[in-house]
């Protein structure tokens, strides 16, 4: 299911602005400020997890967080990335393929089961809304 007009975002207090509607200038923001994520193992895949922290940013999420800007941020560690929407938890969830060298029982990697990942997500930057930045950015 898809967000309609009437999503949770449009219907909050009518003093604070959607980011949704941004044509203003944008910043770079982590997803941590947007985000949290959960991640674990599937034999040679790491399942991401990432969950909006408030409704009104997963449709940010669902913008910037591309299956293409994900495969860069995880360039060389990874073969290839899926990526599947979840509107009604408001999150995204990855597949990051060849990330875990061969899984949890055979992997010499230091994180066999793909646990740093979801934190690794989270210091990726995308764009955000100048307004968004400034509210959510430590000072």
């Amino acid at each position: 299911m898809k967000r309609t007009p009437t999503s949770p975002a449009k219907t909050r207090s009518s003093n604070r602005r959607s980011v949704r509607q941004s044509a203003s200038p944008s910043d770079r923001l982590q997803l941590r400020y947007l985000a949290h994520a959960r991640s674990g193992d599937k034999g040679d895949t790491a399942n991401v997890g990432l969950i909006a922290l408030d409704p009104e940013y997963f449709p940010i999420l669902v913008r910037e967080v591309t299956r293409a800007r994900v495969a860069r941020h995880f360039k060389g560690m990874v073969t290839e990335v899926e990526r599947f929407e979840l509107p009604n938890l408001n999150a995204l969830n990855f597949l990051l393929h060849g990330a875990l060298d061969g899984g949890g029982t055979i992997s010499l990697k230091t994180d066999a089961q793909g646990k740093v990942y979801s934190t690794a997500l989270l210091r990726m930057e995308i764009p955000v809304p100048r307004e968004l930045a400034r509210r959510l950015a430590p000072r």
